[in-house]
């Protein structure tokens, strides 16, 4: 992506232009435009919105298709034209990700308690201790050690039993919700469970790419937009403020997501009103 004050309709230096990159657009271009409207995308529109973006039109079909086959969209043949109706599967999906997106930002409130995780997973168990590290990193535990996992949301206590059975690693786990009493300084423990500096980085280069001059196409800047910030859920376990650097880039980030979003809400739905009924 050039520079903010450029406004150039072009996709982010995070995307590639392939198949991959083009499957996530697309989710992100249906739960942004098309699951609030009709829930219905002519193909032609999803190609024009895509062409502005910098993605080739065989990566944009490629998309439609195995989003398809995944039982996200229904394809309906009108003439020669093609239209996408979204399943309830893919309703419920966008619907959910866009409340997980939207209301994402740091803690206000803490009860001051902690989830602990204590597991033990033989090595050869490869299994179990990838679906352990990767499902508790994304529900935003962070690790202290080897088998041991700790997270401020005392609401995450069931995902992470959750977690665990499935990993079949339930018999040799441990959870508690407790309060931590000491010794060493709080947010020592918290610079070595979480990696914040990585996570600011992130923020500061979403900072960079969207504090810029208004664009000069509000709907690709618009998905640029909520793409980018789709992605901090997953990175960002959204500790509370106590817990988070005086200056934390986030906050600043999260504001700026939130009025921008805002600001280009109504052109970019209504350009892609447009598109999507002329196609």
């Amino acid at each position: 992506m050039e520079p903010a004050e450029s406004g150039a309709p072009t996709l982010s230096r995070r995307h590639e232009a392939g198949a991959p990159s083009a499957r996530g657009m697309l989710l992100t271009l249906l739960g942004e435009f098309v699951n609030p409207g009709d829930g219905m995308a002519w193909t032609s529109a999803v190609l024009a919105v895509f062409e502005q973006l910098g993605v080739a039109e065989k990566a944009a079909r490629q998309a439609l298709m195995r989003t398809s086959n995944a039982g996200l969209l229904q394809p309906e043949k009108i003439g020669r034209r093609t239209r996408w109706q979204l399943t309830p599967v893919a309703k419920k999906l966008l619907t959910d990700g866009a409340e997980r997106i939207y209301s994402f930002g740091p803690a206000d409130d803490w009860d001051g308690q902690w989830v602990l995780v204590a597991v033990r997973i033989p090595e050869s168990d490869r299994r179990a201790r990838h679906v352990v590290r990767t499902r508790l990193a994304w529900a935003g535990f962070g690790s202290l050690g080897p088998g041991l996992w700790i997270s401020p949301h005392s609401g995450r206590e069931h995902e992470a039993v959750k977690v665990l059975k499935e990993a079949g690693a339930g018999n040799d786990a441990n959870v508690f919700v407790a309060r931590r009493t000491g010794l060493s300084d709080t947010r020592d423990m918290v610079a070595a469970a979480w990696d914040l500096p990585a996570i600011e980085a992130e923020y500061e280069q979403f900072i960079a790419e969207f504090g810029g001059k208004p664009p000069q196409d509000v709907l690709a800047a618009q998905l640029e937009l909520v793409h980018a910030w789709r992605r901090f859920p997953s990175l960002d376990p959204a500790l509370p403020r106590d817990l988070l650097p005086a200056r934390w880039s986030g906050t600043k980030a999260a504001e700026l997501f939130a009025g921008r979003h805002e600001q280009w809400l109504a052109d970019s739905r209504r350009e892609w009103k447009r598109l999507n009924s002329q196609s």
